[in-house]
């Protein structure tokens, strides 16, 4: 298998792709829990060789065994799936960040999009931020050009953070005349490994920008759910609670936009704390 395999060629309807990686700017799991839903059961139309990619010792295989026989070895891996919409098709790329190669593994993206005749491309994530889960989780925009951001929707001044595979991939799209954006959603810096209401904020952002229908309704229990578990949580704990009450008076007073400095020291934080 060569760096990429090709499975489907196309036609495809006023395609649109989108990136969703497990790396750092996936907190609360927010980009694949959206790439979840529309991937689910999709075909395959392309997929990136893993041995070009991912150091193993990092992101190790899973290995079955069975009555002491070993099975089967799934291998960590890079997918493009297609998602039918009624009126244009998404091909979704997803899975963990890779470790190496990700120049080239843009300039093959950005060969394919092209090849596809993709009409824009859309990378969604996940960054932390002081912000409450009790209120509606917002989103973020970056994009290729100043015309694709909507006021009030992108941080303020120079925004400098440490690289994501998602945003290079974006960078070498870009590059190959593919209008770009980017939707980021804001996680409470103090929930888990997953938040699923801001995965239900990115597929609506989709939603609202491309005037298409997604499947938002297959997350909605499990985010009440996790709301629940959180009220709990908060409860239980007074310094906890009394932080959530600060981020709930910081957001109903929408003070100002958000600084790059602000949510570069916010990255910063929650990167020393993964570490």
């Amino acid at each position: 298998m060569d760096f990429v395999d090709l499975v489907d060629i196309g036609p495809f309807r006023d395609p649109v792709t989108v990136v969703a990686l497990d790396g750092w700017v996936n907190a609360g799991s927010a980009a694949t829990l959206a790439a979840s839903v529309l991937v689910e059961e999709a075909a395959v139309v392309a997929r990136f060789n893993g041995d070009y990619l991912f150091d193993y010792r990092m992101s190790r295989p899973v290995i079955d065994f069975v009555e002491g026989v070993i099975e089967q070895v799934e291998w960590p891996e890079l997918t493009v799936r297609l998602h039918r919409t009624p009126d244009r098709d998404l091909l979704v790329l997803s899975g963990i960040e890779p470790n190496w190669h990700w120049q080239r593994l843009g300039e093959e993206f950005a060969r394919l999009a092209t090849a596809w005749e993709v009409q824009e491309h859309i990378s969604i994530g996940g960054v932390p931020w002081a912000a409450p889960h009790t209120r509606p989780v917002s989103v973020m925009t970056t994009a290729s050009s100043p015309e694709r951001v909507p006021d009030g929707e992108h941080p303020a001044g120079l925004l400098r953070v440490p690289g994501a595979a998602v945003s290079a991939l974006e960078w070498k799209v870009s590059k190959a005349g593919i209008p770009t954006s980017g939707f980021w959603a804001r996680v409470p810096n103090y929930v888990g490994s997953s938040f699923t209401a801001a995965a239900i904020a990115l597929l609506r952002r989709i939603e609202r920008h491309l005037q298409i229908p997604l499947p938002v309704a297959d997350l909605e229990d499990e985010a009440r759910d996790e709301a629940q578990q959180l009220d709990d949580a908060v409860q239980s704990r007074p310094d906890v609670k009394t932080m959530v009450e600060q981020f709930e008076q910081m957001y109903d007073a929408q003070i100002g936009a958000v600084s790059g400095e602000d949510l570069a020291s916010e990255i910063e934080k929650f990167l020393r704390d993964q570490g």
